[in-house]
Parts: structure tokens; C-alpha cells; sequence
């Protein structure tokens, strides 16, 4: 007998939309000459002093599981950078080691959201917020980040959006897709907003080391919102260590705990040999990021400019590594200008709408890439643009 899988699959499962990120990475991968800025993965090699501290880890026989939570030394390490950074002051037992940043996101939304809950999200967005959300029977909502406010969230939308089904605000900035930050004021008015509810922030900052002229600064900082925070943190972006598989989440010791338990679960620990690779990041290469920093702040400053000499007006980022070009002079929606851009001149980026309903009219570029491999990318889109001019 055929099974019908329709009908076995959960209805979560079935209503997740794919990954539009993966859906043009894959088309791009079957075309040989395709020039790809779809990817938010770093083009330098992992610094040499982390793979050599890999190395010895395994020369030396370090390949057994870690505790759980993983090796408390990397997660004082962990503890000695966010205080150093950011003058956050964890203990130990307040982080936990995840596979991934991903995976620090989907413990604290499983491990806070009951069926019927209500998590803020603000787009455009990283996409595995919302279907993290779903599959735990959460409700999603939206909440559009505009261009004319560079693509930040305001401490009135955010408070618009609270109901008494409430239970986490996503806050995901530095931005992937749009590069947008907070400033302190910023968050100081969304503190105001949240404080005196039962609201736990979800603060995602993979990107909080690639910031472009100012420091990053937590929300976790600001006055009252330590205790209601859980900061997701990784080595994918920062230290080009994306295939290494390494986040953390440091937070309120009650929910560590229970994210623990779930991770206990599902995962049982990160990678051994990426933790201890992960030790000699956070204490040693400094440096190594600074450079990395100053290439993408190079790469950055040549996007925005040749955007917007194309005609294709185009937000300064000030994190991350992405623009993210309003496509809307084309005549195109953002579907149609990447397919059609990855057709015909066999380059790919990212519609808008892959990080949510916000997104349309946009795309999203990644320059983590070479200046010559963005050239040559961006030569073709000016020639795609002045072949359909006027249509």
C-alpha cells in the first residue's frame, strides 16, 4: 500500500514555505558561469590560529563528547568576551553551547512558547524565526520595518503589537537582510516598552562584530532587560567558521536551563573539536576580525555606491554584510527582477520577499565576496537593467 504522506505529515510541517535563500542558491549551483551573491557565507578562510587549535585538539585525542552545555572553559571564554565586549557579565552557567546560532533561536522559542502565544517579529527577517514559531503552534506576528525609518523597529510599533498573548520579541540586528542597526536610543525606548511585562526579547546577534562606524551595543545592556534577555551569539560570520556549526545563547539562568534540557534532547552537545577551535577565537583573533571587518567595510562602501549609480536606491547598512537595493524602478517585483536577473545574465540574489511580505520590492545582495567577484556581478546587473529600461 501507498502511504499518502498528505495526510501523515504534520499540518506545521506542511505549511512551512521553503527557504527562498536555498531556493536560488540551488538554481545557481546548476549554472556553471553563474556569478553568486546570495549567500551569507564569509569568503576568507577560517583564521589559521583557530584550524590550528582544531588540529592539535584532535592530535592529541580530544574527541569525545562535552558536557552538554558544552566545555566550561569555552563557555567562560564565552563569558570573559561578552564582558570584555559588551559589558555583559555572564556565569557559566548562564550559557549554553548550540549547534549554531540557529539552534540557540529554536531552544529559546521552544522553550518559552506554549500554543496560541504570540511572538513580535520584525521584517524583513532572518527566515527561521517564523516557522520556529509555527512548529510550535506560536502565532507569528508581523511587524514592518520601513525603508524611511532605515529599516529599524520603533518602541511604538513594538508597542502596537503587544497583546496579553505576548511572550517574545524578536529583536535581529544588526539585520540580515537589510543591514539595519539599533542605537542605543532605540533601544532605550523599546526598554521602556517592555519593561513591567512578562515579554522575554529574543536578541539574535550573529553580526554584532561587523558593525561599520559604532559599536554594537545589547539590549541586555540597557537597564532592567538582563533578566528578560536571551542573546544569541555564534563564530558562522565573525570568525568565517560557518561549516564549523557554533553558536551560544547567554540568558536568565531559569531559561538556560530549560533550553538546556531541550538541547539534552535533541542534540546532546556541539561539536568537541569546533569548541575547542572556538576557545582560541574568542581569545586570540581579535585582530583576524578587525581585518575581516575592514575588507567587508570596503566591499560595503562600493555595493551601496554602485547601486545607487545604477538607479536602484540603496540603504547604507551599517551591519552585517548585505545590502538590500529597493528593485521597484525595474517595473519588476522582486521575484520576477531575480529570477529574470539569474536568467538571463546568470547572477543570483535574493528577492525581498524571501525575509517576509516586508520585503517586496527589494533584494538582497551579500557581499561576503571579492571585489572582482562583485564587479563582474555588478557589470551584469547594470546591463539587465538598461536591456529592460523603459518596459
Amino acid at each position: 500500500m501507498t502511504m499518502n504522506y498528505e495526510k501523515l505529515l504534520s499540518e506545521s510541517a506542511r505549511r512551512m514555505r521553503p527557504s527562498g535563500i536555498r531556493k536560488f542558491f540551488d538554481l545557481a549551483a546548476e549554472m556553471p558561469e553563474c556569478i553568486s551573491l546570495g549567500v551569507g557565507e564569509p569568503d576568507f578562510q577560517t583564521p589559521w590560529d583557530i584550524r590550528d587549535a582544531a588540529i592539535h585538539s584532535l592530535e592529541i585525542g580530544r574527541t569525545k563528547y562535552t558536557a552538554n552545555s558544552g566545555l566550561r572553559e569555552l563557555r567562560e571564554a564565552i563569558s570573559e568576551y561578552m564582558h570584555r565586549k559588551y559589558h555583559l557579565s555572564y556565569e557559566a552557567g548562564d550559557i549554553v553551547v548550540t549547534v549554531g546560532g540557529s539552534e540557540a533561536i529554536d531552544l529559546a522559542i521552544r522553550a518559552l512558547v506554549a500554543p496560541g502565544d504570540e511572538v513580535i517579529i520584525p521584517e524583513p527577517c532572518y527566515v527561521s524565526y517564523e516557522p520556529i514559531t509555527t512548529l510550535t503552534h506560536g502565532v507569528p506576528v508581523h511587524v514592518a520595518c520601513l525603508e524611511e525609518n532605515d529599516f529599524r523597529i520603533t518602541a511604538e510599533q513594538i508597542k502596537a503589537a503587544i497583546t496579553p498573548r505576548t511572550k517574545i520579541l524578536v529583536l535581529g540586528f544588526p539585520n540580515n537582510p537589510t543591514g539595519a542597526v539599533l542605537r542605543h536610543e532605540d533601544l532605550e525606548a523599546i526598554a521602556e516598552v517592555i519593561r513591567g511585562t512578562d515579554i522575554t526579547i529574543l536578541s539574535d546577534e550573529i553580526y554584532a562584530e561587523l558593525a561599520y562606524g559604532y559599536r554594537h551595543e545589547s539590549i541586555a545592556g540597557i537597564e532592567g532587560m538582563k533578566e528578560r534577555t536571551v542573546v544569541v551569539g555564534g563564530f558562522s560570520k565573525s570568525f568565517s567558521m560557518t561549516g564549523w556549526r557554533l553558536g551560544y545563547a547567554c540568558g536568565p539562568q531559569p531559561l538556560i536551563a530549560a533550553m538546556l534540557k531541550i538541547h539534552q534532547s535533541c542534540i546532546m552537545a556541539a561539536p568537541t573539536t569546533s569548541q575547542y577551535a572556538a576557545i582560541t577565537a574568542l581569545r586570540d583573533c581579535d585582530d583576524d576580525v578587525e581585518e575581516m571587518r575592514r575588507q567587508y567595510d570596503l566591499r560595503r562602501q562600493y555595493c551601496v555606491r554602485k547601486l545607487n549609480e545604477m538607479g536602484l536606491k540603496t540603504f547604507e547598512p551599517r551591519g552585517a554584510f548585505y545590502v538590500f537595493p529597493n528593485i521597484t524602478s525595474s517595473g519588476m517585483n522582486s521575484e520576477e527582477f531575480c529570477q529574470k536577473l539569474l536568467q538571463e545574465k546568470h547572477v543570483a540574489i535574493v528577492p525581498g520577499t524571501a525575509f517576509g511580505d516586508a520585503g517586496e520590492g527589494f533584494a538582497r545582495i551579500s557581499y561576503a565576496y571579492s571585489i572582482d567577484h562583485l564587479r563582474e556581478a555588478f557589470r551584469r546587473i547594470a546591463e539587465f537593467l538598461e536591456e529592460h529600461k523603459g518596459e
